[in-house]
């Protein structure tokens, strides 16, 4: 493991460009997706939230590569993307055929959760547009070499959408290591996605084969195990409880079997109950491991999207040079102010996370 070498702002037009779908969420808010009259609508994608919340809290130059359907769906997530501020310069628009037999945009219901009834999402994304991206689509010279990009963002719930996907990746993360861009990669690994493409078996292979080109690998708890296929002592059966130590351990050894890791990051949870959580998190680097505060009890709106805004928050960190402790702070910070507020992505400021970092309390601010 060795120190980032992170590229200075004047050679980049994008401080991070991230490869993933944008789907549109459809929200019964306090209800369930089986009974409700009404939803809310978001746009949301664990790729595309952590280029969201780099520009839209952070404050940093941020972009997309995605492919969406052309019709009053697709133009519906556009909107949505504008407002957070996220550049669609590398959207690339699909002919519609009129009723989605070849080709649509992805949809994912998401209830919250609420006490014992936790958060659930039932996805309708089969034949979307992204995963019918191909090596080749993406011009990955322009966006590494003549626009030039600091960081790039992708992983597994991209890689898991296709055949071709995967091969999408590595095309992009080859492009982006011959222009010394640095790479991280969530393994967000999602059981609904892999179970009908070979399952966890699938999931490992994929992702091993990715692992070797990544420099910031970010999980969960489970993902380590799940989707790279390291055992994780202490983790009970329904992956609530973590002893650090023992994960700790687990990293040693991925970081052993790929040195190319610099930075190995992932958030804890205890899920007590859907709106009660206790929330950490942990970064290994360079043999050390930094922690952020464990948050006990903590009170939960919507959890989705919590563990990529820790993503970007740990990212911005990074990019700003404020040190591993500082980054996973900034992103525990942030990944618990995003999940006081509905939908996928964050609504938090920048001097809000830097009060929570600090030990800010939730009183009035007026």
């Amino acid at each position: 493991m060795g120190e980032l070498q992170i590229k200075d702002k004047s050679q980049c037009r994008w401080d991070v460009v991230s490869l993933g779908e944008v789907m549109l969420r459809l929200d019964p808010g306090e209800g369930r997706v089986h009974t409700t009259r009404s939803f809310q609508v978001w746009e949301g994608g664990g790729e595309y939230n952590v280029a969201r919340g780099l520009k839209r809290c952070f404050g940093m130059d941020a972009a997309i590569v995605t492919a969406l359907a052309d019709n009053a769906v697709g133009r519906l997530v556009q909107d949505l993307i504008y407002q957070g501020g996220v550049d669609q310069s590398h959207l690339k628009w699909v002919k519609f055929d009129g009723v989605g037999r070849t080709v649509r945009n992805g949809l994912n219901f998401t209830e919250r959760g609420f006490g014992v009834r936790g958060a659930a999402g039932c996805s309708d994304r089969g034949h979307t547009a992204v995963s019918q991206l191909q090596p080749g689509d993406i011009d990955w010279e322009k966006v590494f070499g003549q626009e030039g990009a600091r960081w790039f963002h992708t992983g597994g719930i991209f890689c898991a959408l296709s055949e071709t996907t995967p091969a999408v990746a590595r095309e992009a993360m080859q492009v982006a290591k011959k222009h010394s861009t640095l790479i991280s990669y969530d393994l967000n690994y999602r059981d609904s996605l892999w179970r009908s493409i070979g399952g966890r078996e699938r999931a490992i292979a994929v992702n091993r084969e990715l692992a070797p080109l990544v420099d910031v690998m970010i999980g969960n708890e489970e993902d380590f195990t799940a989707a790279l296929g390291f055992e994780v002592e202490g983790l009970d059966e329904h992956h609530s409880k973590l002893d650090v130590e023992n994960f700790r351990r687990m990293i040693e050894k991925a970081v052993a079997e790929f040195p190319n890791f610099k930075i190995v990051a992932t958030t804890l949870r205890n899920a007590k109950t859907a709106t009660i959580n206790d929330w950490g998190a942990v970064c290994y680097t360079a043999g050390e491991l930094y922690r952020a505060p464990v948050r006990e009890n903590l009170e939960i709106l919507d959890r989705v999207g919590g563990g990529d805004s820790f993503a970007s928050g740990l990212i911005y960190g990074l990019l700003t040079e404020r040190g591993p402790q500082w980054s996973v702070e900034c992103g525990a910070a942030h990944g618990a102010l995003a999940m006081t507020t509905p939908g996928d992505t964050t609504m938090a400021t920048l001097a809000e996370v830097e009060r929570v970092m600090k030990g800010g309390t939730a009183r009035a601010d007026r």
